[in-house]
């Protein structure tokens, strides 16, 4: 079984897959999908002035340094895990991730929004919520 991880580079991600790894434990049949979601910027008149090539760097740097603090997470650590950098919606690409990737189980962050953190689930949160059968742990 796989455990997919999303990870935006916050505190609240990376306490994700903190708790992803102590629910893997020692075992060894349980893989860890550590993904970041970059969100895509290319309208079709940024498309007509910027390469597809650079954009593709562009989200490979940035989606690289949301996925520093997770590297640095695992690094001698006995999990397997792997590393992905995805460009699309950010909860639809998490779920279907999750479907095409055998992930049983979806752990990640959320934050409060308004003056109340807390209280309410971030957006990304309730939309994977909505859209997944696989379940979901939600880590503060």
């Amino acid at each position: 079984m796989n455990i997919l991880v999303p990870i935006d580079g916050s505190e609240t991600s990376l306490n994700a897959l903190k708790a992803a790894l102590s629910m893997a434990g020692e075992r060894s049949d349980i893989g860890l999908r550590v993904v970041t979601i970059q969100a895509p910027i290319a309208s079709g008149n940024v498309k007509r002035f910027i390469s597809a090539e650079i954009l593709d760097e562009y989200y490979q740097d940035e989606g690289n340094k949301a996925l520093a603090g997770a590297r640095e997470l695992l690094d001698g650590s006995p999990a397997e895990a792997s590393f992905e950098v995805l460009v699309g919606p950010v909860a639809e690409t998490i779920v279907d991730y999750a479907r095409q990737h055998d992930c049983g189980h979806i752990v990640m962050g959320t934050r409060g929004l308004g003056r109340i953190s807390g209280l309410l689930l971030g957006s990304v949160a309730t939309k994977v919520l909505s859209l997944t059968e696989v379940p979901v742990t939600l880590v503060k």
